[in-house]
């Protein structure tokens, strides 16, 4: 009988394994840079976690089930609401600002296809407390110096801000459920979708303008004054579009000019209030958006404190998929820096103890354990791309010593046993 891997999941090799640990190591020392410490929830939840969160109709896109208890548990589609519900039992008493971040898999039963698995990464933070333009400035500024930090080119950070949509729909009397429907096809960027339900629910020939005008509104920070001008008859939509200037400002100061002001992002989650934002990549099609977030109020639905956080997530897979499309070459260093090699099977004993004694001195080693022949033992090395081999000969070890080879140059070196730690140490930097 063939086992096949479950459908929409992945199996990681050596080397693949290795890119992706080189740029998780990036991302982990920039958020740790900017003061984030890593935490870390449950792989399964209670199911009323994300039926809380997203309503019950979510349990269509998820694993779910009764273990033997017969709790309701689920495997998490994603992290925002375990934080918030971590946060609530740990934290609620830390001072604000609580920076955190976190990394792990997530579970959607959804049809895989290019770039959506069912099992997948994402690697993302939450900034609790302390909401400021600042705050959302330097989360923002954070993802573009990760991305910067990798090497990627080409991606956009367009940004916007939900007060300036919903205080306009407010102020046409959309509220309510109908509001979020509203913004779900907004998110969805389905122009006449819009145009035919805002026809549907008689939405005034002025607002339905107002609003078609400004989901199509993109550019720098100079469109905030042509904004102005069409909502100066919205006082709340005005103020949150002044929040967005200031935001504008704070990223200016931070050093990153490079977004797209983009009034037509509506992330599609009713927990939103106020900025957002979605980084995209253009050439992976449909799956380009590798990042979203802003600043929501999650902590009170779960019964929590009113406190607003900003956040947001890296679609890690996504991440990785954007640098091998453009041929990113992520540099990745061999596991092991040493093969110890005894020339005769009767010397593995000595072998393994030479080994034993580089490791515990830091070295990353390995050694022949199954009686291969030296000509293919150096062959091995090669093809692992070892910088030293330490050679165990008889006639050496007589003399307290052993041969260290080269493995790019092919020069041979007799190191004294006792030394050979030091002298491997020094030959390879560290």
């Amino acid at each position: 009988m063939e086992i096949q891997r479950p459908r929409g999941t992945r199996d990681f090799l050596f080397n693949e394994m290795k890119e992706r640990k080189c740029v998780e190591s990036t991302m982990r020392q920039i958020f740790e840079t900017y003061g984030y410490g890593e935490i870390k929830t449950p792989i399964f939840e209670e199911l009323s976690l994300f039926t809380t969160k997203s309503g019950e109709g979510i349990k269509d896109q998820i694993y779910h089930f009764q273990d033997k208890g017969g709790r309701d548990l689920a495997l998490r589609p994603e992290l925002t609401a375990p934080v918030a519900r971590m946060y609530i039992k740990e934290l609620q008493k830390t001072p604000k600002p609580v920076k955190m971040y976190y990394f792990g898999s997530c579970f959607r039963y959804e049809r895989p296809q290019a770039g959506r698995f069912r099992q997948f990464w994402q690697f993302g933070c939450e900034l609790i407390g302390g909401k400021s333009p600042g705050s959302e400035a330097e989360v923002i500024s954070m993802a573009a110096h990760c991305l910067e930090e990798l090497g990627l080119k080409d991606f956009e950070i367009h940004i916007g801000n939900l007060g300036i949509l919903r205080n306009i729909l407010n102020d046409a009397n959309i509220e309510g459920d109908m509001q979020d429907q509203v913004m779900g096809i907004i998110d969805k960027g389905d122009v006449n979708e819009l145009a035919n339900l805002l026809e549907d629910i008689e939405v005034d020939d002025n607002s339905k303008e107002l609003l078609l005008k400004l989901i199509g509104m993109k550019g720098n920070s100079s469109i905030i004054k042509d904004v102005e001008a069409l909502i100066n008859c919205s006082e709340h939509a005005c103020n949150a579009l002044f929040e967005l200037e200031e935001l504008l400002k704070s990223l200016e100061a931070f050093g990153f000019s490079d977004y797209v002001v983009n009034l037509g992002i509506a992330r599609g989650l009713d927990y939103y209030s106020g900025t957002v934002f979605e980084i995209y990549v253009h050439g992976l099609g449909a799956q380009k958006q590798i990042s979203g977030g802003g600043t929501y109020n999650l902590i009170e639905v779960f019964g929590g404190e009113n406190v607003e956080s900003t956040g947001f997530a890296f679609g890690f897979d996504r991440v990785m998929d954007a640098l091998k499309k453009q041929e990113k070459s992520i540099e990745t260093k061999p596991s092991v820096k040493v093969f110890v090699a005894p020339i005769k099977n009767d010397l593995k004993l000595k072998a393994f103890e030479i080994a034993q004694k580089l490791r515990k001195n830091g070295i990353s080693t390995d050694v022949d354990l199954v009686g291969k022949k030296l000509k293919k033992i150096l062959s091995y090395a090669d093809t692992l791309k070892i910088d030293y081999v330490v050679l165990v000969g008889a006639r050496d070890l007589e003399e307290g010593n052993v041969t260290v080879k080269n493995m790019i140059s092919g020069e041979q070196e007799i190191v004294s046993i006792e030394n050979i730690a030091e002298s491997l140490k020094h030959k390879l930097g560290t």
